[in-house]
């Protein structure tokens, strides 16, 4: 894949996720975000357990900033946390304070909790305020107030309900409707594929998408082993980087009229 010439992207991310760790991410958080990833959609997965402290950090910060869509996983636990309360926060003021607000748009995924819990912090959420209420100074007070009025502007916003359906028929409509939105033909590599984050990590780190010139990456071995799906999720991965890309499929049999119909392919995809 050659480009003549590179694009820099509005954002390093399409996607941001927030969720609570200790609810969903073995399960549901785990499955949504490789099904986005195998389907080119670059995505920032942040896991507040793996974060120090509560305050947001500045390369979360400019994650948030460079983000396109976020996708907030509400889920039973969500506001014990308060790191996930404060990037909540910062999610809704990235929002609304953009030049275009149609260019970023915040999903809310209900897991297993109501939109009306989540606004009016009442269940699970009104535990946790209770509980974040409990000898609160002035600053934590402040915080409070910003996290009621987040919570309410979230809760009201078109989302999607995870309660007793399939959870891979409610990922499979947010993926549609993330493509949709980001105008996106991706390859289909399958999802849940082991070790493909492995392989696209490695990949990465030898294409210098940033840099002007052509490059030819070889990826070998014996038939069957999965060549062409590699090659089909790092195309996914990177192609929107580009100003014009294709995905040509070409073999050792390939004759002199099937060679001019991967020219015409070219030409039309790009």
């Amino acid at each position: 894949m050659a480009s003549s010439s590179i694009s820099s992207r509005p954002h390093s991310y399409d996607v941001f996720l927030s969720f609570r760790g200790a609810d969903t991410r073995k399960n549901f958080t785990d499955h949504l975000y490789n099904t986005l990833i195998a389907y080119g959609i670059r995505t920032f997965r942040d896991d507040e357990e793996l974060q120090k402290g509560d305050d947001i950090k500045s390369g979360l910060s400019s994650a948030i900033q460079d983000s396109n869509l976020f996708l907030i996983i509400f889920s039973e636990n969500y506001a014990t946390s308060k790191w996930c309360l404060n990037e909540l926060v910062r999610i809704i003021e990235c929002t609304t304070a953009a030049a275009d607000q149609a260019c970023k748009r915040v999903i809310p995924v209900f897991y297993h909790v109501q939109p009306r819990d989540v606004g009016h912090q009442s269940g699970s959420f009104q535990d946790a305020f209770l509980n974040h209420e409990k000898d609160a100074d002035q600053e934590i007070k402040e915080s409070i107030a910003k996290w009621k009025i987040a919570l309410e502007k979230a809760a009201k916003l078109s989302g999607y309900h995870v309660d007793n359906q399939h959870e891979t028929e409610v990922i499979k409509k947010i993926r549609e409707v993330i493509l949709t939105r980001l105008n996106r033909k991706p390859l289909h590599v399958g999802d849940n594929i082991v070790g493909m984050d492995f392989h696209l990590k490695q990949l990465n780190s030898m294409i210098k998408t940033q840099r002007e010139g052509v490059y030819m990456i070889g990826i070998y071995g014996i038939g069957g082993i999965g060549k062409t799906t590699i090659a089909m999720a790092i195309y996914n991965d990177i192609s929107s980087q580009f100003d014009g890309s294709c995905f040509l499929l070409v073999d050792g049999k390939t004759s002199n009229s099937g060679l001019l119909e991967l020219q015409k392919k070219l030409l039309q995809d790009t």
